[in-house]
């Protein structure tokens, strides 16, 4: 297959995670292709991987339709456009989550039908299959109809993803019943419903996003991102918390330690790193959104992830969900 390409410089500890992480995909054998300055190798060791060289990087304060119109020769712009141009078969980058969705939109394209992309991030679920949420932050506002398309592309990408047959799909309200919730989740209730081949189970609720109620989780943006970032602090304290008890005591170290067997492989399905991040659905391409602090593990595994999509061809499956009727 094609490189995957990397921006080097997107994310808080960049070059040095995002390099290393790209280099242990690389020594994993999936092909990488680094973009970032000219001097990246003065900075960290690239090994012998290949630099498209950009002078520019939009930073994570850059307000991101700008940032991608006025700095052209940023490493995000150049990582798409290497896409688009079949020099890499798919994007990773740990940036500017805007100037990332808004690189791939403006270079790579949007899928016909597709009226606007969305990003589909997994939310872990122990003991049984993750859960897919989108939007969790493209699109703050939405219409129901837009609704109805992410629920398509969240199934396809569901069973590419986390080869589920038939992803049950759920739209989050703030009740089970189809007449609960705002004028916009009636409407797209009945939209989903009337979708032939999705496998529509009605509304979920927040607690149903980390169980085994359905497989994805429909919702606009500014709900989805707020859902998100809720649940990464929840679980960031509840595993902080429980590893300040088990270190605290003496006493529970041991115990901790015979326990290990058990709590690590559950430590680990909470990681948001073992995950690797979010996938753009919509455009025509594979771009993969790393979260800002990824460390080399979580790259390494975008990295994966990227390449495990391009291979499954996910992105000409949603175009074939997605298609317009002819006229």
């Amino acid at each position: 297959m094609l490189p995957v390409v990397v921006d080097a410089m997107g994310g808080d500890d960049a070059p040095g995670a995002v390099v290393e992480g790209a280099r242990h995909a690389a020594d994993a054998g999936v092909p990488v292709i680094l973009v970032g300055p000219a001097d990246l190798c003065d900075r960290v060791d690239i090994g012998d991987l290949e630099l498209i060289e950009a002078s520019e990087v939009i930073e994570m304060h850059d307000d991101p339709a700008a940032g991608v119109r006025r700095k052209k020769d940023s490493t995000l712009v150049r990582a798409a456009e290497a896409v688009r141009d079949g020099r890499a078969s798919a994007m990773v980058s740990a940036g500017n989550t805007g100037a990332t969705m808004a690189s791939a939109l403006l270079r790579m394209g949007r899928l016909p039908g597709v009226a606007r992309p969305a990003i589909a991030t997994i939310i872990p679920v122990p003991g049984t299959t993750p859960t897919v949420l989108l939007d969790a932050g493209a699109n703050a506002e939405v219409s129901a109809e837009w609704l109805g398309q992410f629920a398509v592309m969240g199934s396809v990408f569901a069973h590419h993803r986390l080869g589920i047959d038939r992803p049950r799909v759920g739209l989050l309200s703030i009740g089970e019943e189809p007449g609960k919730g705002d004028p916009l989740r009636k409407e797209a209730h009945s939209v989903l419903d009337g979708l032939s081949g999705l496998n529509f189970i009605g509304n979920v609720e927040g607690r149903d996003v980390m169980s085994d109620t359905c497989d994805v989780v429909v919702t606009d943006g500014f709900t989805g991102n707020v859902v998100l970032k809720t649940l990464e602090g929840a679980m960031r304290t509840v595993l902080g918390e429980l590893r300040q008890a088990i270190s605290a005591d003496p006493a529970m170290v041991e115990h901790a330690l015979g326990l290990e067997p058990v709590l690590t492989p559950f430590v680990q399905s909470l990681e948001a790193e073992t995950y690797g991040g979010a996938m753009l659905l919509g455009t025509d391409g594979v771009c993969i959104i790393s979260h800002g602090s990824s460390s080399p593990t979580a790259i390494t595994n975008a990295i994966s992830v990227a390449a495990e999509m391009v291979r499954s061809d996910v992105v000409a499956s949603i175009a074939a969900a997605i298609r317009p009727e002819p006229s």
